[in-house]
């Protein structure tokens, strides 16, 4: 069965960096969408960022320039890079499989949070 498992959240310093990992299993992660989801407390859980089989990825404009996703195949790894982090990306960071094109989950890990102190 599908399987994803994040790591690498913690505590960090507002303008620290943060790299979380996603594990991946029972699915052919070259050949699917990836993305990165979090959700604040008392928030709607936000799409953050989406990579391609092929590689092209989208951002949302809150991390854009900030974030960056990447995927290692070898691995079955799906990570994201966070710089500049900021007390407002404070969150359960999740990853998931999603459909291409529109970014829409399939299959979510756990979680693993992420907390900014200012």
């Amino acid at each position: 069965q599908v399987q994803l498992v994040e790591s690498g959240g913690g505590s960090v310093q507002a303008g620290g960096s943060l790299r979380l990992s996603c594990a991946a299993s029972g699915f052919t992660f070259s050949s699917n969408c990836m993305g990165w989801f979090r959700q604040a407390a008392g928030k709607q859980r936000e799409w953050l960022s989406s990579i391609t089989p092929s590689g092209p990825t989208n951002y949302a404009g809150s991390v854009k320039g900030r974030f960056t996703i990447s995927q290692d195949n070898a691995k079955n790894t799906l990570y994201l890079q966070m710089n500049s982090l900021q007390p407002d990306d404070t969150a359960l960071y999740y990853c998931a499989l999603v459909v291409c094109g529109n970014n829409e989950p399939r299959y979510w890990g756990q979680g693993t949070q992420v907390t900014v102190s200012s």
